[in-house]
């Protein structure tokens, strides 16, 4: 096995600790309408872990004591629980930018269309997974119709204004590998996605992310079980990169789980890594985090290092 990632921070005379806690990230639930092969958390249908409406309200709380400027509302797919609107409704008196990572489908399915023009008009930006430009990659990994869903949706929210010229309304995609290896390098795929979408669909986009696969939850369940977990951390582990450790999102960013605790970031909270090693919930914090404060590490870390990092 690779040395640890401690071992490898040690190893370059490195350590992984706080700067400025700008971004507060709330993770809705484990509920998904979909089960994605790729997905960190094992987020599906048959998830019954999410936020109620008390800890929703103790987040609010949190974001107006914390004075965050981002705050990120994931998933599952936080489209699905009951208590989202609640908890954009108590954003709006904020001084904070609010994003939604959204699948598409569910803001597609017929219960949830009618979020898209609510979502603009809270200038809500959106952070929407559409993993590749064939159907058939993009469905091995997120299932069967997912893609033609997907781009339904993205005209949907380009008929809305999100994507388009002087709307000041954010749609920013993200692309993850269909399977155990490195993503492709984010300026040419970007150029390539924004090009075909284009032309084939008619469909405009801000920005693209490109981030590679996090060996935890389904994703490792299924690299354990096809013999690939090994050799996928060892190549995530061979391409770490000092110089993307500066830029790490845990470092200007805390996730609160669904539960109300808090992790300092959404994969350790998947792993299990609480916030400054011990359980802390969300109505027990005056504000951020301690500049300086050190972060909790584990193999998962690889992936946020490795060739241009993962912010």
């Amino acid at each position: 096995m690779p040395p640890t990632f401690a071992q490898t921070l040690r190893r370059h005379q490195l350590d992984l600790t706080r700067g400025q806690t700008t971004v507060l990230q709330v993770n809705l639930g484990l509920l998904c309408n979909q089960a994605c092969r790729h997905c960190h958390l094992s987020a599906g249908p048959g998830r019954g872990e999410v936020m109620d409406t008390a800890t929703v309200q103790e987040v609010l709380a949190y974001a107006r004591r914390g004075g965050f400027a981002t705050v990120d509302i994931t998933g599952g797919a936080p489209e699905l629980n009951p208590n989202l609107e609640i908890l954009l409704e108590g954003l709006r008196g904020l001084a904070c930018r609010v994003i939604l990572r959204a699948n598409l489908t569910a803001l597609l399915s017929p219960p949830h269309r009618g979020l898209i023009p609510r979502l603009a008009a809270g200038r809500v930006a959106i952070t929407a997974s559409f993993p590749s430009l064939s159907a058939q990659q993009a469905q091995a990994q997120r299932g069967e119709g997912v893609f033609e869903q997907s781009l339904n949706c993205l005209r949907l929210l380009n008929q809305a204004g999100y994507g388009q010229p002087g709307t000041n309304l954010q749609l920013d995609l993200v692309v993850n590998p269909a399977g155990a290896f490195q993503p492709p390098e984010q300026a040419p795929t970007e150029k390539r996605f924004r090009q075909v979408l284009a032309q084939r669909w008619g469909i405009a986009f801000n920005s693209l992310h490109v981030f590679a696969n996090v060996p935890l939850g389904r994703f490792k369940d299924w690299l354990v079980e096809t013999g690939g977990h090994e050799a996928y951390v060892r190549r995530l582990a061979e391409g770490f990169n000092p110089c993307a450790l500066p830029g790490v999102m845990c470092r200007g960013l805390l996730s609160v789980a669904w539960d109300g605790f808090l992790y300092d970031c959404d994969f350790n909270q998947a792993a299990g890594l609480p916030l400054g090693g011990q359980r802390t919930h969300v109505s027990q914090m005056e504000g951020p985090p301690p500049v300086g404060q050190a972060i909790a590490v584990g193999e998962h870390c690889f992936t946020c290092t490795a060739g241009a990092g993962f912010t």
